[in-house]
């Protein structure tokens, strides 16, 4: 029988600290394959976009209001689940598996109980387009291309908590390789229910969703099916849930780490997803330039966010270990690695500003307005690339509040106030829109650059205030 199992990060015992590339050859190793898996990820909408997009458009905008929405209320969600990240990995780290197991299965419960409020949100997505001001008809496909993916939201976050607990042990391929299959099985039911194939109904832009949605159950089902056949005995695996995941205290301990992620994430979110807003104010046409720059700048991001959970995995196992020195220059050689693999994006976005807006849609005018854009949108990749690694290395910390405050000062206090004077007031149009964002962006990365290198796992360890596991929990024997 062959077993469906993957090499996990199981770093060799070591008395001295790793030199700087052996350590960012390991941040490497974790984040390369969470990166592609990011990717995959980011595929499943680009795919949807792209396939939506041969159909108009209006079906266009109609299913990037959607995905607004979608991101804009699931980010919340997702937030929570992340909560599970520093309790996961310093677990693993001091070699606490039954913590560790457990710790999953009470993220898997919070996901199931997020998914009630935020299912609830996409039924309401119509008068909340209207009264923003969207077109009634756009917001009326909307609505109708969420309402068939509702059902789907729990089976998503589901795999989210149990992702985030295989790579907190550093498997990482397993999610990689689900993905990519049901990247295949998303190509495969978008062709066939948005056009009619294979016996299929033509449902256009609800077809779409459709799709989307059975992908999602897929993503949770193979995973699962995974881990069981290479390892039928995993703990963070066993159906029904105990009691012990759904302990209120357990549960509550998971909340308080990913409240502030969930509000930095939502603040994060939410200040792109106004942006759209803002740029359908400016017409059709912007709306949908601005759709293809933000799914492009948003493809990027997925590279910086493997880095990132790679980030998260290492320093939250280097602090389970004792290891808080070690913690503070992973994280610096983290942040650096972030930045400078999306430097290299930016770069790509300006040579292609002709011809990449054109993969997403073909309308002339949308492509030159993708075009002036793009520029500013690589200016911001170093800062994104940076920010994004700087917040992750706080989860692994257990320190989340920090990211959520910058956010919400860089966001909303400057950027969002600058956006619509320079957009609306100035006449800036898309070009001011974008420009504050790089501006907000900009901010938040110095801010979380210097807290971790002034605040980072070395104060936390001189301080006497290790995060989560790491005041309680003796330290690992086995040195990374």
């Amino acid at each position: 029988m062959v077993k469906f199992t993957t090499r996990c990060y199981c770093p060799a015992p070591m008395d001295v600290a790793p030199t700087r590339r052996e350590e960012l050859t390991r941040l490497w190793r974790l984040g390369a394959p969470v990166a592609l898996t990011q990717l995959g990820a980011m595929a499943l909408n680009v795919v949807d976009t792209l396939m939506v997009g041969e159909l108009g458009v209006f079906e266009f905008d109609a299913a990037a209001l959607g995905y607004i929405w979608i991101f804009g209320t699931s980010i919340f969600a997702i937030g929570f689940v992340l909560g599970a990240d520093p309790i996961m990995t310093q677990a693993y780290g001091a070699g606490d598996d039954a913590r560790l197991a457990l710790a999953a299965r009470r993220a898997v419960v919070v996901g199931l109980l997020a998914s009630i409020p935020v299912g609830l949100s996409w039924l309401y997505v119509e008068p909340v387009l209207t009264w923003a001001e969207q077109d009634p008809l756009q917001a009326a496909a909307t609505a109708r291309y969420l309402e068939v993916q509702i059902w789907s939201l729990p089976f998503f976050l589901a795999f989210m908590a149990l992702r985030q607990y295989l790579q907190a042990k550093g498997r990482m391929l397993p999610g990689l390789w689900v993905t990519l299959l049901a990247n295949l099985f998303n190509i495969a039911a978008n062709w066939a229910l948005i056009w009619g194939h294979l016996g299929f109904e033509a449902r256009g832009l609800e077809g779409a969703g459709m799709a989307t949605a059975l992908t999602r159950a897929i993503l949770l089902i193979g995973l699962v099916v995974w881990v069981r056949l290479g390892d039928p005995h995993d703990p963070a695996f066993r159906l029904p849930l105990s009691a012990a995941a759904w302990d209120p205290k357990g549960l509550a301990e998971i909340l308080r780490y990913g409240f502030p992620v969930a509000l930095q994430y939502g603040l994060e979110g939410w200040i792109f997803q106004i942006s759209g807003l803002m740029a359908g104010k400016l017409g059709e046409d912007q709306l949908a330039a601005h759709t293809a720059v933000l799914s492009m700048a948003s493809t990027s991001f997925m590279l910086a966010l493997g880095i990132a959970i790679g980030a998260t995995t290492r320093v939250g196992n280097l602090i389970g270990m004792g290891k808080h020195a070690w913690a503070q220059r992973s994280s610096h050689l983290a942040i650096a690695l972030g930045a400078g693999l999306m430097a290299a994006c930016g770069l790509i976005f300006v040579l292609g500003r002709t011809w990449l807006p054109s993969l997403y849609i073909e309308d002339p005018v949308v492509v030159g307005l993708a075009a002036t854009i793009l520029p500013i949108a690589a200016a911001f990749q170093i800062a994104d690339g940076a920010q994004v690694v700087s917040g992750a290395v706080l989860r692994g910390m257990g320190r989340t509040l920090p990211a959520a405050a910058f956010n919400f000062v860089a966001y909303y206090v400057l950027a969002l106030p600058l956006a619509w004077l320079l957009a609306f007031e100035l006449g800036w149009g898309l070009v001011g829109l974008w420009t504050a964002l790089a501006v907000g962006l900009g901010l938040v990365s110095l801010m979380l650059v210097v807290w971790i290198r002034r605040r980072g796992p070395e104060w936390m360890a001189r301080n006497a205030a290790p995060a989560a596991l790491g005041a309680t929990a003796e330290p690992s024997k086995t040195s990374p």
